[in-house]
């Protein structure tokens, strides 16, 4: 197939890598900076850089964009796409995009499936992209009306570069699940980081603090708009958080360790039934 990857910054790249090392499609490169499409071009990650004129023949175009700019490339190129080609995303909120995507995808004739790879770092860009990025990782696909044999391409291609697991789900119970596993932990570490002791940690850490505070090293641009976009279910999370903290705050301040202990019991027992 001929595949075009809008975007070539982690994930982008990433994909791109992955498809050039496990499969025999012609790749080609979409970005709004010229400095990626030629790193991308030097390292054989994809075969030559693309244009609009490159959708008129594209049997996938892969979304490796900020959700609104990837609604924004789809509705400026519609145009061009074609009527065959496959059309998914790769960002992490879908209730926002995917009904844009889907009735633009309506209009011209083409076909959208909503697509998130669970996988990443806590660094961006072409840079820091693998080929191995996905090797065992979830991938989320969001059939939405999409003819079946579009889902089964498109779960066939990611399952080829290295992902273990796939999932189908709807916009809607892919934001509140992704709140929960994906969103709710970047904003505790964020919280966690703001403590005045963040500062003087040295030589009084270790495995506990690398793992909360780990994905504080985020691209402030890009989970904002997540953030926001996906404000009702994160926002509930958060509150969750908040009433579950107080009650362990609560039970630290009363001194009773029986009441602690049963309370800290709970968290033991829901990680052993999940068996992690």
């Amino acid at each position: 197939m001929k595949i075009v990857i809008a975007g070539l910054g982690i994930i982008g790249g990433s994909i791109a890598k992955a498809l050039k090392k496990y499969t025999d499609h012609t790749i080609i490169g979409i970005n709004r900076s010229r400095t990626p499409i030629d790193k991308a071009l030097a390292c054989g990650a994809i075969d030559s850089a693309g244009s609009s004129e490159d959708l008129k023949t594209a049997d996938v175009l892969i979304l490796g964009t900020y959700p609104d700019a990837a609604v924004s490339f789809v509705r400026e190129n519609a145009p061009y796409i074609n009527k065959n080609c496959i059309v998914t995303d790769t960002s992490g909120i879908k209730s926002g995009i995917c009904p844009q995507l889907s009735a633009i995808a309506e209009e011209y004739g083409f076909t959208f499936v909503g697509f998130h790879p669970m996988a990443g770092k806590e660094k961006n860009g072409f840079d820091v992209s693998e080929a191995d990025l996905f090797l065992g990782a979830s991938a989320i696909i969001i059939p939405g009306s999409a003819p079946q044999s579009a889902v089964d391409i498109l779960a066939s291609l990611i399952r080829k570069i290295g992902f273990g697991k796939v999932v189908f789900t709807t916009p809607e119970e892919h934001d509140r699940m992704i709140a929960f596993t994906s969103q709710l932990p970047h904003v505790l570490a964020c919280a966690y980081v703001f403590s005045p002791q963040c500062p003087k940690h040295d030589g009084f850490s270790a495995g506990s603090y690398r793992d909360v505070s780990r994905v504080a090293n985020i691209n402030a641009e890009l989970w904002s708009e997540l953030f926001i976009e996906n404000k009702e279910p994160l926002v509930a999370e958060i509150q969750t958080l908040i009433d579950n903290l107080t009650e362990i705050q609560s039970g630290i301040k009363k001194g009773d360790r029986t009441e602690l202990a049963s309370i800290l019991h709970r968290a033991k027992l829901i990680k052993e039934a999940l068996g992690e």
